[in-house]
């Protein structure tokens, strides 16, 4: 490698690990915040959802003799009310949420002799179960799916002419592998997308929209260094920064997604093995360098940081909206001319690895026209360098 390309390149590293609190802001702080935030959550989350060990408490009217024949084996406690007024104070304390009852449930009187003298095709109304409860209570909201279940079931128990998957297991044919890659396609490839885009903004605006700030671009540009060296070098410097900072938030994520989704058997990323991985390494590196070289152009044309962050942004949220289409079908190509469009192609290759869906050709489109697009990225950044009107405006 050109030596004058290593010193831009060393001068790049220098200023930014050098800098204790870039450091920790770029390459630390991302994947720590993100895997405290996501494990909180998901403890929160399971705690919020989580059933308890009581029994959900329910007030009944008129309660059946083949319900109360349940005994112990019910899976709520009933507690028997007569009187309207008493019926009234109960809607009241649901409504209200402060009562030690989570459901109101209204029998007609003689429930079990009117349902075993209907006749489904009398036409006459059956006999109606009222379930009073309070969505907004989570504890009401599960017994309110409890009961249901159970008036579901005896329902079924009526006219019980045949069962549907007996004992409930075995018959779901997808592996441990289909349910990790679908949870890992749906959500990775648009944070990875969100990742990459945020580390490059935090470093490329400051390396050359900040040093035309500061002025300290024109020592570079007035050194006989030749202009093509320089923008390589500050591209490929701060591609390696981008992708340390990625790679930080990423890890950050695939630690604590399996603590988000509260079940560590659904986000298992031992499915995953080398060729995945270096087909996501290359993809990653391919994709920063497009990044690092829109976002270099950006900030060469911008006057300060400031306004070099405030462009990008919008090219971030595309970035991201490209990283959306990953969850749409419709919206998932995979004819290899689909795989031309920066970042697009990116987020659909990262789609395809981690569903365990490989397209070896449209990979190798995406990193050869990543390769090309970031080359054109040198080439503009090199004449915009040599540009005195450019570099030196105010």
């Amino acid at each position: 490698m050109n030596s004058n390309m290593m010193t831009v390149m060393k001068k790049e590293f220098t200023r930014f690990f050098t800098d204790k609190r870039m450091v920790l802001t770029t390459l630390l702080m991302p994947g720590l915040m993100i895997y405290l935030l996501y494990s909180v959550m998901g403890q929160g989350l399971s705690s919020q959802f989580a059933g308890g060990d009581e029994k959900p408490r329910a007030q009944v009217v008129s309660l059946p003799a083949s319900m109360e024949s349940m005994g112990e084996d019910a899976p709520l406690e009933f507690t028997k009310l007569s009187g309207q007024q008493e019926q009234e104070a109960a809607k009241e304390a649901l409504a209200e949420g402060d009562g030690d009852y989570q459901l109101l449930v209204c029998f007609p009187e003689n429930f079990d002799e009117a349902v075993a003298a209907y006749e489904v095709t009398s036409g006459q109304p059956a006999p109606a179960v009222e379930i009073y409860y309070n969505s907004s209570d989570t504890d009401s909201q599960q017994a309110y799916t409890v009961m249901t279940k159970v008036l579901d079931s005896y329902e079924s128990a009526l006219a019980n002419k045949f069962d549907i998957n007996p004992g409930g297991e075995g018959y779901d044919l997808a592996s441990e592998e289909d349910i990790s890659a679908q949870m890992f396609s749906m959500m990775v490839p648009m944070l990875m997308m969100a990742f990459l885009f945020s580390g490059c903004m935090a470093i490329a605006p400051e390396s050359i929209a900040g040093e035309k700030e500061r002025g300290t671009i024109a020592t570079l540009l007035v050194t006989p260094l030749k202009r093509s060296h320089l923008a390589l070098g500050k591209i490929l410097s701060l591609s390696v920064i981008a992708i340390l900072s990625g790679l930080s938030s990423f890890l950050g994520t695939m630690l604590s997604l399996p603590k988000l989704m509260g079940d560590s058997e659904m986000m298992n990323a031992n499915v995953y093995g080398v060729t995945e991985y270096v087909m996501l390494l290359l993809v990653i590196l391919s994709t920063v360098l497009v990044i690092v070289a829109v976002v270099s152009i950006i900030s060469a044309f911008a006057k300060n940081v400031k306004e070099a962050t405030g462009w990008v942004t919008p090219i971030m949220i595309v970035s991201m909206l490209f990283g959306v289409t990953t969850m749409v079908d419709s919206l998932s190509k995979t004819e290899p001319v689909w795989f031309l469009i920066p970042l697009y192609n990116s987020a659909q290759c990262m789609n395809g690895i981690f569903s365990l869906e490989m397209d070896m050709v449209n990979i190798a489109v995406t990193v050869a026209s990543n390769l090309v697009y970031a080359g054109i990225g040198v080439v503009v950044l090199t004449k915009m360098f040599d540009s005195e009107k450019v570099m030196f405006s105010k």
